[in-house]
C-alpha cells in the first residue's frame, strides 16, 4: 500500500487543494492530509477548524486521512509509514520553492520521494491568502473554497 503524505496549513483549503488531493487520491492507495501547527505562526483559523473543514470538504474521498501535526514533515510521514510527500505546484514559482524543499527532505530520508502534482488551470491562481484577502476586504469567495469552508467563513462574519 502507498501512503502520500500531503502537508500544508490549508489556512483555508481550496479548490486548488482538493484539485491536488483528488488527483492524488486516483494515484496512491492513501493520502493522510497533513495539516501543520506551527506554534510561530498566527494562523487564520484555528488548526482544529482547519481539519474539520478538511474533513467535510473531502468526505467522499474514501482513501483521504486528516490529522494535525507539529514538527517536521519528514518525521510525521515515517510514523505514517509514508512512502511519499504530495505537493501541489500552481506556477513556475511555487517550483523554485517546492523544489528546495523536496531537496531539504530527500537529505533528511532519501527513502521518502516528493511527487509534484500540478492543478488544472482553472485553479492555477487561487491561494489561501487571497482567499483572506478577499475575505476581508468583504468579497465572494465562492469560486475558490468547497461549500463547507464558504459556509463557515460566512456564518462567523469576519
Amino acid at each position: 500500500m502507498t501512503i502520500a503524505i500531503y502537508p500544508g496549513s490549508f489556512d483555508p483549503i481550496t479548490y486548488g487543494h482538493l484539485d491536488i488531493i483528488k488527483s492524488g487520491a486516483e494515484i496512491f492507495d492513501k493520502i493522510i492530509i497533513a495539516v501543520s501547527n506551527n506554534q510561530n505562526k498566527k494562523g487564520f483559523l484555528p488548526i482544529e477548524t482547519r481539519i474539520n473543514l478538511i474533513k467535510e470538504s473531502t468526505k467522499d474521498i474514501k482513501n483521504v486521512e486528516v490529522e494535525g501535526y507539529m514538527g517536521l514533515t519528514i518525521d510525521f510521514a515515517k510514523k505514517h509509514g509514508a512512502e511519499v510527500l504530495l505537493r501541489g505546484l500552481r506556477t513556475s514559482f511555487d517550483f523554485e520553492y517546492e523544489m528546495q524543499l523536496s531537496q531539504t527532505n530527500y537529505t533528511l530520508d532519501n527513502k521518502i520521494k516528493t511527487v509534484f502534482l500540478i492543478t488544472k488551470p482553472e485553479y492555477s491562481f487561487i491561494s489561501s491568502s487571497a482567499v483572506r484577502e478577499i475575505l476581508a476586504n468583504k468579497g465572494n469567495i465562492t469560486q475558490f473554497v468547497p461549500i463547507p469552508v464558504e459556509k463557515y467563513l460566512k456564518s462567523i462574519q469576519l
